[in-house]
């Protein structure tokens, strides 16, 4: 039932499908794929940061911004706070639909590290002093590591970032790439948008048919509203109610 759940709320306002992680790409990192990261990075004129110095010094002008945390996210043991606008985006809306299929905050446990700070088991080409990197947490439940493994790879799948499995210790490193990120993140906000009437929180016992009635729809719409495949909704879980025609 977890899992179903999971599938259903990812399919809110994340990507549009939702590939099995059979079907998409490893969590394997290889040299192809930091040969992309590279790419990237050159393609955005980054510069490979030498020390804490330059850091504050892509901060200070703007370059890079200071992620707080917040009710859905929090830094664990991240020596410099800041990264690339577009990761501190990514990092808010990842971690907004972690929270609502998981009920736990996303952690991340690495931003920016200059090339000074790097442990010693980094590869040499990390792009992690560019800013344009994060490592997350690998979660301890089955469930929630399938779903965020689902997203991770199908973000992959559309070419806006690359991501893989390290073991010491366990933890996905996200190379974002910005300028196709914000391009996807825009595409999303220039979907079409359902006239709405307000949003409703499932109760014990709904189902789409009930909540349908009574708001004056239909299952169908509200299934198109929210980006539903199927009918699983959950207890606490938030559908855009659209209006009715």
């Amino acid at each position: 039932m977890l899992r179903k759940t999971l599938t259903a709320l990812f399919m809110i306002g994340v990507l549009v499908a939702v590939p099995s992680v059979a079907e998409a790409q490893s969590l394997r990192g290889s040299k192809a794929s930091l040969d992309r990261q590279n790419q990237q990075a050159r393609a955005h004129d980054f510069t490979f940061l030498r020390d804490g110095r330059q850091v504050r010094t892509f901060t200070d002008s703007g370059l890079l911004v200071r992620l707080p945390g917040n009710s859905n996210y929090q830094l664990s043991a991240v020596s410099y706070a800041y990264a690339r606008p577009e990761v501190k985006l990514f990092v808010e809306r990842l971690s907004s639909q972690f929270r609502a299929a998981c009920g736990e905050q996303l952690v991340v446990t690495s931003l920016t590290r200059p090339r000074s700070g790097q442990p010693r088991n980094a590869s040499s080409r990390s792009v992690h002093p560019t800013g344009m990197a994060l490592d997350i947490r690998r979660h301890n439940t089955p469930a929630c590591r399938s779903w965020l493994e689902r997203v991770l790879l199908s973000l992959e799948g559309s070419r806006v970032l690359e991501v893989s499995l390290e073991q010491r210790p366990p933890h996905y490193h996200v190379a974002l790439f910005p300028d196709p990120y914000r391009r996807y993140v825009a595409a999303l906000g220039n979907a079409p948008a359902t006239e709405s009437k307000g949003t409703y929180t499932v109760a014990r016992k709904d189902t789409l048919w009930r909540i349908a009635k009574n708001h004056a729809t239909t299952p169908a719409a509200i299934q198109r509203a929210n980006n539903l495949r199927g009918t699983t909704i959950y207890p606490g879980q938030r559908l855009r109610i659209p209006a009715a025609r």
